[in-house]
């Protein structure tokens, strides 16, 4: 882990996604943070020693599916499928597979495996997979500032390395290049997920804190930014987001599903479909879902080096 002593930045923008709104000044408290993200070998680890199931190797309830198709009750996960040519760009479905048997061991489907992969990060994780491994760990997961102060690793620029998405040609994260979903021209060398390590460290050492995976924070989703001035005079500190209440999908009304904020885009972000290749971006995920793109990391809080 990677000591951050905290301080003052700049949260949020003005310039993109509704949700990123508004740009705020936060102050956050020093804590520890993981280097990158919790690798499948990390992961392994943990199921070794817990004999944890997740999620997605669970059968899910008729209960708490209501009028689903019994056929659908099976342990499943949603994994990315490249489309054979250009799709409506509305309408996630044409690119996303509820796959029958797909889980962190398989992230693309029952006949797939780890093999190669030990050092990728960790996919198929929902909100209680990743709770598991920080109980474990004896660590919690980031809250968004927390997180967002960490990706920006004390710059200001558009993205965290600067203002050019590739400076002189060279990719500093693994996202989509070409048009998106069909055609993935690979110049960052990656169709999927990456090796950690594969890309330069942000300012603060951090690795993969834009592209490869989005990771999951602490806070509920809001399509605002929630914050609540300590004084008025001064920024708020170590803010917490939204309320677990305010967090449900007001497009799916029936639908009451918690949702908490993820972070730093994914090796599925393009500049053609989606521009969170950026510390402010955000998205909300439903804690009962798990997806090929989404991994996290976990921080301690407290005294730094030599207990400062």
């Amino acid at each position: 882990m990677i000591w951050l002593a905290g301080g003052e930045f700049r949260m949020g923008s003005d310039h993109h996604y509704r949700e990123e709104a508004p740009a705020h000044d936060v102050r956050v408290d020093g804590f520890w943070i993981d280097e990158h993200p919790v690798t499948n070998r990390q992961f392994a680890e943990f199921v070794r020693e817990t004999g944890h199931i997740t999620t997605a190797e669970i059968p899910p309830s008729a209960s708490d599916y209501p009028g689903a198709l019994p056929g659908m009750l099976q342990p499943a996960s949603l994994v990315f499928t490249q489309t054979d040519g250009p799709v409506r760009l509305d309408d996630w479905s044409q690119w996303w597979r509820y796959e029958f048997g797909a889980d962190w061991r398989h992230p693309t489907g029952p006949d797939s495996s780890l093999d190669g992969l030990e050092d990728h990060p960790v996919v198929h994780v929902s909100w209680a997979d990743v709770k598991a491994y920080a109980d474990w760990a004896q660590k919690d997961l980031p809250t968004e500032a927390e997180w967002e102060y960490a990706a920006r690793g004390g710059s200001t620029g558009e993205f965290v390395w600067g203002d050019e998405l590739a400076p002189e040609g060279k990719q500093m994260a693994n996202t989509w290049q070409g048009e998106f979903p069909h055609r993935n021209s690979m110049e960052d060398g990656y169709l999927r997920t990456s090796p950690v390590g594969s890309f330069p460290p942000n300012g603060f050492g951090l690795i993969d804190m834009i592209g490869n995976v989005w990771e999951w924070t602490s806070d509920w989703f809001a399509d605002r930014h929630a914050f609540q001035l300590d004084k008025p005079c001064c920024a708020p500190s170590n803010p917490k987001g939204a309320s677990l209440e305010g967090s449900y999908d007001p497009n799916l009304p029936d639908i009451r599903i918690p949702r908490k904020v993820v972070k730093g885009g994914s090796h599925l972000c393009a500049p053609s479909y989606c521009r969170r290749y950026r510390a402010a971006a955000r998205h909300a995920q439903a804690i009962d879902s798990s997806m090929s793109h989404i991994g996290f990391r976990c921080v301690v809080r407290g005294p730094g080096p030599g207990g400062a």
